[in-house]
């Protein structure tokens, strides 16, 4: 198995309850990467692979950075993005001379708050749901949007709100499991990152990550276990998961009467650095603490493997666990899972300079999850 040629597909699944800003933060993030001053700057372009989703999602941020216009929610349909991230068409690419992949495309799915609030219409919905809900179990990252608007209407009482929104989410999960799971016995295929994040954090200015982590942890730390327990129920070794450990502050945009300031943006650029990192060196630690052999040692390696390479150089191997066996020892992780913020600065400049795509790209990632942590924007996980 060559693991060069493996794709780098990352995929991540958002959740929220209606109203809390999902179609809001996706045209964000595509419409801010059609911005000229982010194509000039970005070692890439971000390409939607269905034009006619691009074009709706570009229009709904036109339409809030131009009108002050708040974009339509997408209420009662899931729906997936998928978005192509290309190399700039400059420069040489010794990667791509190797015969590396090149491939980096970030797959969205939005699944809507009102299916976690209210029940079916009938039974072509009811399948619609559980169907909807099988497109996102390629996801390594779940985001759980917690609404700020929500936050401030129960200011003083916040456990009123965040108990509602993580058992409505837990219920629902409950009501698809049969569906999902059904005879097959836990997934090993499951999203095992779950963060939880704070949308229209522009309407709590000054609230920093770990603000936010206290109090959900305060008010809501409860329900949010019970929540977690129902997660770990789908999934084949639950050991190997965070749930509620990884936390961020987004803000889509500065809302105010009439206008809409989408400079004014927090976490938004930080969607594909967490889909595309955050599995990585969790990934490989887990896969560590599992027997060869074991299903979900090589799935936990088959997504950490390409980054893998992507650091390591051009490896063939007879399997992913071949890789696991390479990667698991102390050295290696320190190199690859546990690389200081000096270090991974050293490969990103190295790689630009060789215009290494790949290596730039997710070496860059890596440098933004880091300067977030220093600005009190993300808190990660120390599993």
């Amino acid at each position: 198995m060559e693991l060069n040629k493996v794709a780098r597909e990352q995929q991540i699944a958002v959740f929220g309850g209606s109203g809390s800003g999902k179609t809001v933060l996706l045209s964000s993030f595509y419409g801010t990467s059609q911005e000229p001053r982010f194509i000039s700057k970005s070692l890439f372009n971000v390409v939607a692979d269905d034009s006619a989703q691009g074009l709706r999602l570009h229009q709904n941020y036109l339409g809030m950075k131009r009108a002050g216009a708040v974009p339509p929610a997408n209420r009662f349909k899931g729906e997936s993005y998928s978005f192509s991230i290309k190399r700039k068409k400059s420069g040489a690419s010794k990667a791509k001379k190797a015969g590396v992949a090149e491939d980096l495309r970030l797959i969205w799915h939005d699944y809507p708050g009102e299916w976690f609030e209210q029940e079916p219409s009938g039974d072509t919905e009811a399948q619609r749901r559980v169907e909807t809900f099988k497109s996102l179990l390629n996801s390594d990252v779940a985001l759980v949007l917690v609404d700020g608007q929500q936050l401030i209407e129960n200011d003083g009482h916040e456990e009123r709100y965040l108990k509602s929104l993580f058992s409505n989410l837990r219920n629902g999960l409950i009501k698809l499991r049969d569906d999902v799971v059904g005879d097959k016995g836990r997934l090993v295929t499951f999203p095992r990152i779950w963060v939880v994040a704070l949308s229209k954090a522009d309407l709590l200015p000054g609230v920093t990550v770990t603000d936010f982590r206290d109090l959900v942890i305060e008010k809501g730390g409860e329900d949010l276990v019970e929540l977690g327990k129902t997660i770990s129920e789908f999934a084949e070794a639950p050991e190997a998961m965070s749930i509620g450990e990884d936390f961020v502050v987004l803000s889509s945009a500065a809302f105010d009467a009439g206008s809409i300031d989408v400079e004014k943006r927090v976490g938004v650029d930080l969607i594909l650095p967490l889909a595309a990192m955050l599995p990585f060196s969790r990934h490989i630690r887990w896969a560590a603490r599992f027997a060869k052999g074991s299903k979900v040692a090589e799935r936990l390696t088959y997504v950490a493997a390409p980054l893998a390479v992507t650091f390591l150089g051009k490896i063939t191997l007879p399997g992913p666990l071949g890789l696991l066996q390479r990667v698991a020892g102390a050295s290696a992780l320190d190199k690859l899972a546990d690389m200081s913020q000096g270090k991974v600065h050293s490969v990103h400049e190295q790689a630009k300079s060789r215009h290494d795509f790949l290596t730039a790209v997710l070496s860059g990632f890596q440098l933004d999850l880091d300067a977030a942590e220093d600005k009190g924007v993300l808190s990660r996980s120390l599993k």
